[in-house]
């Protein structure tokens, strides 16, 4: 990671940055690294309760950092929010893949129309700021091999992996015809300090930190899938790696984790990492078996072999350090 922490302090020092969804989860990481870089940073957000963004995420640096209460789908306040910014994190969404199935059309509006509105803005008033863009494994949709590369088949099995792959698309677009640089990240499931924990909309795994900080039964559905997480901070260094070379311009990179874990084998490590607790196992609801895609993990070696990135942190570390932040701070998250 010294190659990282070269370009950081090169590239990001007095650099005008813009984040959207920048109250979220990772958001909020990603610009609390920023600030420390030195850089200016500005965070739009909605604070729609049900999307994740939380002011307490950022608490400590209201002074330094730029915070404006606007929604993507507002096109006006972009307009003024994207001039003179060297880089746009885009990390705006709706996570909720059940939302987007029981009510499509705000995750139509956010994951597609709001994206190509970002970029028309950018081309009319900053088609030079570099965007890095938050996309999904979701858009493979179940698995055909693993693990997943980038060359995998996109089949969504629900809305938001259809739209979500729209976004991306329209970002590699504009790269391509308009020259705006930009690149995507393929998110697994990412954890850590100031994830979302009032429910599964963002992560089963912050659902179950709340359980069992609770003292309730963490409920596993199924439990037998493979998944491999990524430590929010690793998440962070692949945002700033991308953001911070050109060889990224229109291309799309995995993110992954150090290993694949079944569901029922993380959750029996959360209750001994957090010294009690039981987990129970159960078959999953209806809703949630027809949108569910099966075992993942993914194959990150392009961003390995180009970036040199790869995770840092064992799933066990993830695991105590969320745990310790969420018992610290739990009543903010509620």
């Amino acid at each position: 990671m010294q190659r990282l922490e070269q370009l950081v302090k090169t590239k990001f020092k007095g650099a005008q940055v813009l984040i959207t969804g920048g109250l979220g989860f990772i958001g909020s990481n990603l610009a609390r690294r920023l600030d420390g870089l030195g850089a200016a940073v500005t965070v739009v957000d909605s604070l729609i309760p049900d999307y994740g963004g939380n002011l307490y995420n950022l608490e400590g640096l209201q002074n330094r950092v730029q915070i404006n209460v606007s929604d993507v789908r507002d096109t006006h306040s972009l307009r003024y929010l994207v001039q003179g910014k060297d880089y746009l994190f885009n990390l705006a969404g709706q996570t909720s893949h059940l939302d987007s199935m029981r009510n499509p059309m705000p995750d139509l509006e956010i994951n597609c129309q709001a994206q190509l509105s970002i970029l028309e803005t950018c081309r009319a008033h900053n088609p030079t700021i570099k965007i890095v863009f938050a996309s999904t494994r979701q858009i493979y949709g179940r698995p055909a091999s693993l693990p997943v590369a980038e060359t995998h088949p996109l089949n969504p099995v629900d809305v938001n992996g259809i739209n979500k792959m729209a976004g991306e698309k329209y970002h590699l677009l504009y790269n391509d015809v308009y020259g705006i640089p930009a690149t995507a990240l393929r998110l697994t499931n990412t954890i850590g300090p100031r994830m979302r924990i009032k429910d599964a909309r963002q992560t089963f795994v912050g659902l179950w930190v709340r359980q069992l900080l609770e003292g309730k039964p963490i409920s596993v559905w199924g439990g037998k899938q493979l998944r491999d997480f990524t430590d929010v901070e690793d998440a962070v260094d692949a945002f700033l790696m991308a953001a911070s070379s050109p060889l990224t311009n229109g291309k799309v990179y995995n993110l992954g984790g150090p290993e694949a874990v079944d569901l029922a084998t993380i959750a029996k490590l959360m209750v001994e990492i957090n010294g009690a607790g039981v987990c129970e196992i159960s078959d999953f609801p209806a809703e949630r078996r027809a949108i569910d895609i099966g075992d993942y993990y993914a194959d990150y070696s392009k961003i390995r072999a180009e970036l040199g990135w790869e995770p840092q942190r064992t799933l066990r570390d993830t695991l105590e350090v969320t745990l310790g932040y969420f018992r610290e701070t739990l009543p903010r998250y509620l």
